[in-house]
């Protein structure tokens, strides 16, 4: 989703150089109805659209797929990028970018959507997590979690009791050789809330400093 015809046709140019079928509307209602009828593998949703403001167009698409988006915006401001990535956003990117940059992001988000995950069921005290049917459950109450919060719990529950660094997240959660220990921090934050916990009041996640974070049943 791109109205600035010249930056579209770039983009359109640029990932299909590099093997990419795409599909581009100029305005957020073309782009929803599209998304709707012929689901795509990713999408890259540009903020400043001339009928509907960027975060509602990104709520709007999470309301009727839960295709990865990736968010393209001008700010470099880190409020704007949590409140990006707390309405759904899978990941951004600050304008400009390059195409190389844009391909790569883009094929970190597909292999995350592609890869199929393993039918198992992990439980760690009250919590218990079903990978194959993407469900987890506290105390026999279902948690409401976002895709990358699905994932990042799944990862650290099959890791119990097991201390994983902030880089082995970003590789096997974000599919992501480098990125900011900021994106983590605010999904571990939003998952300890949904857990019932803080930071300085841990019972299932425990952070070790220096290191990384840790999943063990509450003590």
């Amino acid at each position: 989703m791109e109205d600035d015809e010249f930056v579209r046709s770039a983009i359109i140019h640029e990932l299909g150089r590099r093997g990419h079928a795409v599909r581009s509307a100029g305005c957020a209602l073309d782009a929803l109805r599209e998304i709707s009828q012929r689901p795509p593998d990713a999408v890259v949703l540009d903020l400043g659209l001339p009928d509907l403001d960027g975060s509602e167009a990104l709520r709007m698409v999470r309301g009727v797929s839960d295709v990865p988006v990736i968010v393209a915006t001008a700010r470099d401001d880190e409020t704007e990028i949590v409140r990006l990535l707390r309405a759904g956003a899978d990941d951004y990117l600050v304008k400009p970018f390059s195409g190389d940059h844009l391909s790569a992001r883009l094929d970190a988000v597909l292999r995350r959507a592609r890869s199929a995950p393993a039918p198992q069921i992990f439980r760690v005290g009250g919590l218990e997590v079903d990978v194959a049917r993407r469900e987890a459950a506290l105390d026999g109450g279902p948690l409401s979690l976002t895709r990358r919060e699905f994932d990042l719990l799944a990862y650290l529950t099959a890791r119990a009791d097991r201390v994983v660094t902030r880089q082995e997240l970003l590789a096997e959660v974000w599919r992501q050789s480098y990125g900011d220990d900021q994106t983590i921090d605010v999904h571990l934050s939003w998952l300890r809330r949904k857990l019932g916990e803080s930071a300085s009041q841990p019972r299932y996640l425990h952070t070790v400093r220096g290191v990384g974070v840790m999943l063990s049943a509450p003590r």
